[in-house]
């Protein structure tokens, strides 16, 4: 149970559902094999939960944040203590070309970052009211979606919901990434991680609507920051698994074969984020589209990573 707050922030846009091509054959090995997949009619909010609604929150509930806590010793076995202490994972640029494999060239842990800090001590969010919260685990997005009467979505909704009504289209609004020469997603233009030219107007993040909506009317579908789902993550589509439950996937195991296979000894799950970042690059990471996903360990906010919420038995 959660404390209820007003029905959210964000308007929401009512989708109709509906049947749709799902997922890629094209591109990243996990988002494979696409298939047909059906949704019934929800509501989206139009935007990510932008700072000043998550403020709002957690001045009504007095919620503290993951990133806020300190963290449990017996989930990282063989962490330095002093890592253990409240933080989060902080995207900095490198000085030159690094080794892509690693993302710790880019990727450091900082005390003391969480959405309030979004850099870490020093930085605030006192002008950016209206970008998207970040350093949010999905607890902490559950947590609001519940204040909210709301929840979050599925990947088969969301993904539904950033095609905007363009059946199998690479990106949200069409065929090209930047059709015109034309940037229509907070995107990493240049060599990633050192040099980012900003050609699309940001380098980190940007403010909801600051690009135009795609067929639904909703913002920022790619791009940006990527968003929670309630699904587990698997390494494939499974097209047998039917339409995904509200919480995260129907098929049995889904929690198990969530653990990364190349940390065995840390056993926390993952679930699916969907729609890239300000730090997709096509030189590195080509996940700015609807049918791109990625595995996220639940625990682990960051600062590229938001939500949106949804809410369901909405009649068409």
């Amino acid at each position: 149970m959660c404390a209820k707050g007003p029905a959210g922030h964000a308007a929401s846009i009512l989708l109709p559902g509906g049947e749709f091509r799902m997922g890629s054959d094209s591109h990243y090995a996990e988002e494979r094999p696409a298939h047909r997949r059906r949704v019934d009619a929800f509501e989206m909010d139009e935007t990510c939960v932008t700072n000043a609604a998550f403020a709002a929150f957690v001045s009504a509930t007095g919620y503290t944040t993951v990133a806020e806590r300190p963290l449990d010793p017996a989930l990282y076995p063989g962490a330095d203590p002093a890592h253990l202490r409240p933080g989060s994972l902080v995207f900095r640029m490198t000085d030159g070309p690094v080794d892509t494999t690693d993302y710790r060239n880019w990727w450091h842990w900082t005390l003391g970052a969480s959405w309030r800090h979004p850099e870490g001590p020093g930085s605030d969010i006192a002008d950016r009211s209206d970008h998207p919260v970040v350093h949010v685990a999905v607890e902490d997005a559950e947590a609001y979606a519940c204040w909210a009467g709301k929840e979050l979505p599925t990947e088969a909704e969301w993904e539904y919901a950033a095609r905007g009504g363009l059946e199998g289209a690479e990106f949200v609004w069409g065929a090209e990434l930047t059709p015109g020469g034309v940037h229509l997603a907070n995107t990493w233009q240049g060599p990633f991680p050192w040099r980012n030219f900003g050609a699309d107007g940001f380098e980190r993040t940007c403010p909801v609507r600051s690009f135009p909506p795609n067929g639904h009317g909703l913002y920022e579908m790619c791009g940006n920051v990527w968003e929670w789902t309630t699904d587990w993550f698997a390494a494939r589509h499974d097209p047998a698994d039917g339409q995904p439950t509200c919480c995260g996937g129907s098929r049995a195991g889904a929690i198990e074969a969530s653990f990364d296979p190349a940390q065995p000894r840390i056993r926390i799950p993952r679930k699916v984020v969907k729609g890239g970042s300000f730090l997709c690059a096509p030189s590195y990471c080509r996940r700015y589209r609807p049918a791109a996903r990625h595995a996220q360990m639940v625990d682990t906010g960051m600062s590229h990573i938001g939500f949106r919420c949804v809410r369901r038995n909405a009649a068409p």
